[in-house]
C-alpha cells in the first residue's frame, strides 16, 4: 500500500483519486471544496484539512490544479515545505510549459523528484482509470512515475525532459480541437446534403476521413460508440477546458514563433461557443452552433 497525497479533486481529480483508492492505496485527499472532499471520501479516500496535512508522510504527491499560477503557488508555498524529500511529486494539471519547468527546477533544487504528467481522456476515462499520461521527467525517474500513475492509466508515455509532457499535451489537444471542428463541419454538411449520419459515419470511419473525433467520439447522437452526444453533451471534456488548452497552445506558438492558423481558428470558434453560455457542455456540442441549432442545447 502506497501513501498518496492527492491535491485537487475537481471533475478530473476526483475520479483519479478514486482510482488510486480502488488500487488499495492510502489516499489523503485535499481540495478547497468540501463537497469534492466528501465525494473523495465516499470513494475510499481519507480527508485532509490542508495541503500540509495531506503531504506530511506521502510517498507520492499528485496534483490536479486549474492553471500554472496555482501549481507554482501550491508547490512553492506548501508541498515543497511539508512533503518528505523522498516523495515523488507528480503534477497532472494542464499548464504552460514555462510553469512546468519552473516548478521542476524549484523541486529539484529542494531535493525532490518531479514530473509533469498531464492527461488525455476526459472525465469518463478519469473515473474508469483509463487515462493517457504524457510525462516530462528525468529518464531515470520514469519507471517510478509510470508505476505511480498505473492505477489511473491506460498508457503512460515518456515525452522527454521536464516540460515535455505539457508540450505534448498542448500539441495533442490543439490537434483534437481542430479535428473535432472538422468532424462537426463534415457531419453538418452531410446532413444538409441529405446523407444520413449513420451512413456518413460508416464511410468516414472506414476511409481517409477516419480520426478519433469520428470513430471514438462522434459528435452526433446515436452514431458509433456512446459519447457525450448521447447524453445531451453532458460530461466528457468541457468546452471551457478545451478553450483553455487552445489558449495555451496559441500562447506557446506565439512564444516559439510557430504558425498555427488552424489552431487559432479553432480557438476562435470555441471562444464564440463559450461566450454563448455553453462552456460547461462537452466540446463536441459545437456541432449545434455550426448547425444553427443552439436552442437545442438550452
Amino acid at each position: 500500500m502506497t501513501r498518496i497525497a492527492f491535491i485537487g479533486l475537481g471533475n478530473m481529480g476526483g475520479g483519479m483519486a478514486a482510482s488510486q483508492a480502488r488500487a488499495q492505496h492510502q489516499v489523503k485527499a485535499f481540495d478547497l471544496s468540501h463537497e469534492a472532499v466528501a465525494r473523495a471520501v465516499a470513494a475510499g479516500c481519507h480527508a485532509a484539512d490542508s495541503v500540509a496535512e495531506a503531504v506530511a508522510d506521502a510517498e507520492v504527491v499528485i496534483t490536479m490544479l486549474p492553471a500554472g499560477p496555482h501549481v507554482r503557488s501550491v508547490y512553492g508555498e506548501q508541498i515543497l515545505a511539508h512533503a518528505p524529500k523522498t516523495a515523488l511529486l507528480l503534477d497532472c494539471s494542464t499548464i504552460d510549459v514555462e510553469s512546468a519547468r519552473a516548478v521542476a527546477r524549484q523541486a529539484g533544487e529542494a531535493g525532490f523528484r518531479f514530473a509533469d504528467a498531464p492527461v488525455s481522456g476526459g472525465i469518463m476515462a478519469a473515473e474508469a482509470g483509463t487515462l493517457a499520461f504524457m510525462v516530462g521527467c528525468d529518464a531515470a525517474d520514469f519507471p517510478a512515475v509510470e508505476a505511480a500513475l498505473a492505477p489511473m492509466s491506460r498508457v503512460t508515455i515518456h515525452a522527454g525532459d521536464h516540460g515535455a509532457g505539457q508540450a505534448a499535451k498542448i500539441c495533442n489537444n490543439m490537434l483534437l480541437g481542430v479535428s473535432m471542428i472538422g468532424t462537426c463541419e463534415a457531419f453538418a454538411l452531410a446532413e444538409k446534403l441529405g446523407l444520413a449520419a449513420d451512413r456518413f459515419f460508416e464511410v468516414a470511419s472506414k476511409s481517409s476521413g477516419q480520426c478519433w473525433s469520428v470513430s471514438t467520439y462522434c459528435p452526433v447522437p446515436g452514431v458509433g460508440p456512446a459519447t457525450p452526444a448521447d447524453r445531451q453533451y453532458e460530461g466528457g471534456f468541457a468546452t471551457a477546458m478545451m478553450l483553455k488548452d487552445l489558449k495555451l497552445a496559441q500562447d506557446a506558438a506565439a512564444k516559439a514563433g510557430a504558425s498555427t492558423p488552424m489552431g487559432a481558428q479553432a480557438e476562435a470558434l470555441y471562444a464564440l461557443f463559450d461566450a454563448n453560455g455553453f462552456g460547461g457542455k462537452d466540446f463536441s456540442a459545437v456541432i449545434q452552433m455550426l448547425r444553427g441549432r443552439l436552442a437545442d442545447l438550452a
